[in-house]
């Protein structure tokens, strides 16, 4: 007998019960002066992602899909930043996404709207020791999109955590980048094992349907 080695590929997230996650969009990390610009490449691509975060957050807004914005943020003393990791050694050493800076804002057009959550994490998973989780289950959220930069850091720590938690996860691959197009397309063919991988086009859609 052969084993079948078909993968179900996960349906992309309707309205009813679904949220945006859009992850590190500061300009520390997008913006072409930013510190630690570790998810972007040639201009060409920081701009191509910049475009389709926008799209993605302006669709998920005129469908009123919930976003949570997620930032990572350390004091102006460092104490609350752990350097056990050469990422989090690069952050120190440039002084990079220093709360109340610059470069811990997001980059225009891509920040919350008003009366939108916010979510500032310490580490590369923005579901430890932070209310993110609690906060998507006190509005009976099921299914998330998933967005920011970097792929292969941020996006693919959240989606394997939202995945163990018991979220129906999309990945809207347009609105995520990594330094280098190759590790970006190696993290989502792991992620493809978990998550829906789509296009903001894809998300859009599916939310008119």
């Amino acid at each position: 007998m052969t084993r079948s080695t078909a993968v179900t590929v996960p349906d992309l997230p309707l309205r009813p019960r679904c949220a945006v996650l859009a992850l590190h969009l500061q300009n520390d990390v997008l913006h072409a002066d930013g510190r630690i610009p570790f998810g972007t490449g040639d201009d060409a691509r920081r701009r191509a992602t910049i475009d389709a975060a926008a799209r993605l957050l302006a669709g998920a807004r005129a469908a009123a899909v919930p976003v949570w914005s997620v930032r990572i943020a350390f004091r102006a003393d460092g104490s609350d930043l752990i350097d056990n990791a050469p990422l989090f050694a690069r952050v120190r050493a440039e002084r990079a996404v220093v709360d109340g800076t610059w470069g811990a804002d997001f980059l225009d057009g891509l920040g919350p709207a008003a009366g939108e959550a916010v979510i500032t994490h310490t580490r590369v998973n923005p579901f430890l020791d932070t209310p993110l989780d609690p906060q998507l289950r006190a509005r009976d959220i099921a299914h998330l999109v998933v967005a920011g930069v970097a792929t292969h850091s941020v996006v693919e720590h959240t989606v394997r955590h939202a995945v163990d938690l018991g979220y129906r996860v999309a990945v809207a691959a347009d609105a995520c980048s990594s330094a280098h197009p190759a590790t970006h397309a190696a993290s989502l063919a792991s992620m493809a094992l978990l998550a829906r991988i789509a296009t903001v086009a894809d998300v859009l859609q599916a939310w008119q349907a």
